[in-house]
């Protein structure tokens, strides 16, 4: 592919030899080999324009700029904005991928993850081959990829997409953050479906967005994207956030204006399986279950089923979906041989905490414990608050290392156990984190439940720069096959 060839239908201006061989593409200058077309980002940091002429000395065929540099010695493709051009470019370079997938967009406050992986099980479930981009990874088959953004770069997501239709999906359920959304990442194509969960304060003041009205304004960008928007009318915002809208709306929630309705919503507790389950009305009727806990997660349900419903899903196919998702580090069940339930979880702050916990109590537990930390260089005042909560609101917390990062884990410990002080909760201190992990299995009650927060999803634990691999999964399970509890073949 020339130059000339990967710039088709691309508004910009050009000078220099545009019939060269590209041979990639990249927006890292440290990346750039012979060939390479160099696109030049501006950061919140860095602007990599300054970049352009070691990128030109090291081979790059063109540069992507969208305000002066000094000359170079290859072309340069002078565009209104270099994301946006990255994320076209990127599309171009990879075949357009898009065009061969049904592509699901999901934003909102709270609950992308969590949707993503029902709509995930639900179309796998239907025997559709479908992939993920988000905040855990990229899941193309079997493979999971990690990723440093809920939305990666574009150039990115044309690579993960292209890999899904080599791997034979047919879908690709992607979380579309409002950072991902204004930054351009998921320009270059078009959803076929956007799904909205729900709209509260996030992401204001420093580099993210700079009051509610600029973050509403992005979320809404993704109504105007694609071809047909699901939306949760019972979210005070839904106004909002589909304003200005280009695409066909359909609802979801429980008011009876919905299309797709839930009645009857329940919670269902038993060793192992803390989940919700509801009737569908409308558009599809049925009683389905879901192994997540906590009535939200209703929402979260409601809201995969109706995009599922736009691939022609079966209600054997949302139960069978629905009744076995699983979301890695997001109140996550881990089998144990007793008659409790352990979850692991990502809650990582005071306000994650009482989610979590509140949860939790509505199940009723004999006794609600709590592991958790809290991260090193972060601010104190977190630390107490995570305290405070935990004291609060569990019946026990085990209080332990999380990622400590430069600082003394006792350091973090202690600034743990000040707002735990100003509770009358129960606590013990166990500063290694595996150690913690043993007393609580060692020391489970018949009806408890017990929650590992703060890791979730994390494979490892960072300490003074260094990150060392530790999987709460298999923590749990080297500690339970030590003792006999678990039989060989489990691991």
């Amino acid at each position: 592919m020339t130059i000339q060839e990967l710039l088709e239908k691309m508004p910009c201006r050009t000078s220099g030899d545009l019939q060269k061989t590209v041979t990639g593409i990249t927006y890292d200058s440290r990346k750039v080999k012979a060939g390479s077309v160099f696109v030049c980002l501006v950061g919140s940091r860095t602007d990599s324009h300054a970049f352009a002429a070691q990128a030109a000395a090291d081979g790059a065929c063109a540069i992507v700029t969208q305000h002066d540099i000094a000359p170079v010695s290859c072309a340069e493709i002078r565009v209104k904005d270099t994301r946006e051009a990255l994320a076209l470019l990127s599309a171009a370079w990879f075949g357009h991928p898009a065009k061969q997938l049904k592509v699901i967009g999901v934003t909102g406050t709270k609950g992308k993850t969590t949707s993503t992986y029902m709509i995930h099980s639900i179309l796998e479930a239907a025997g559709i081959p479908t992939g993920i981009i988000g905040t855990i990874g990229t899941v193309v088959g079997s493979q999971v990829i990690k990723t440093n953004n809920t939305t990666p770069e574009s150039y990115d997501i044309q690579k993960f997409m292209h890999m899904m239709v080599e791997a034979g999906c047919k879908a690709c359920v992607l979380e579309a953050s409002s950072i991902g959304l204004r930054d351009h990442r998921v320009d270059g194509f078009s959803f076929d479906i956007g799904l909205f969960t729900n709209f509260s304060e996030d992401h204001i003041g420093g580099l993210e967005h700079k009051d509610m009205q600029e973050y509403m304004a992005c979320k809404a960008l993704l109504f105007q994207k694609c071809r047909l928007g699901i939306i949760n009318v019972d979210d005070a915002n839904w106004q909002g956030i589909t304003a200005g809208h280009t695409c066909t709306l359909s609802t979801y929630g429980f008011r009876k204006e919905a299309q797709l309705r839930a009645e009857n919503d329940c919670l269902i507790s038993k060793p192992g399986y803390l989940g919700v389950g509801f009737d569908l009305c409308g558009s599809m009727r049925g009683h389905v279950q879901v192994d997540i806990s906590g009535r939200f997660n209703v929402y979260n349900a409601l809201g995969a089923v109706a995009v599922c419903q736009q691939f022609g899903v079966s209600l054997a196919d949302v139960r069978r979906g629905l009744d076995t998702v699983k979301v890695k580090g997001r109140v996550e069940p881990v089998p144990v041989p007793g008659n409790y339930t352990l979850l692991i979880d990502y809650a990582h702050n005071a306000v994650s905490m009482q989610n979590i916990l509140s949860t939790l109590r509505e199940y009723h537990p004999r006794r609600l414990v709590c592991l958790f930390g809290a991260g090193g260089n972060r601010p104190k005042l977190r630390r107490y608050e995570m305290g405070e909560m935990s004291g609060k609101l569990a019946d026990l917390s085990v209080i332990t290392a999380d990622n400590s990062r430069d600082e003394n884990v006792m350091d973090i410990l202690a600034d743990i156990e000040v707002g735990l002080h100003k509770t009358v909760g129960k606590y013990v201190v166990i500063p290694d984190r595996k150690e913690a992990i043993r007393f609580c299995l060692d020391n489970a009650q018949e009806g408890d439940v017990i929650v590992l927060a703060g890791k979730g999803h994390e494979d490892y634990q960072e300490i003074k720069g260094v990150k060392y691999p530790f999987d709460e999964r298999e923590v749990v399970r080297e500690i339970l096959m030590a003792e006999g509890k678990l039989p060989a073949e489990s691991l």
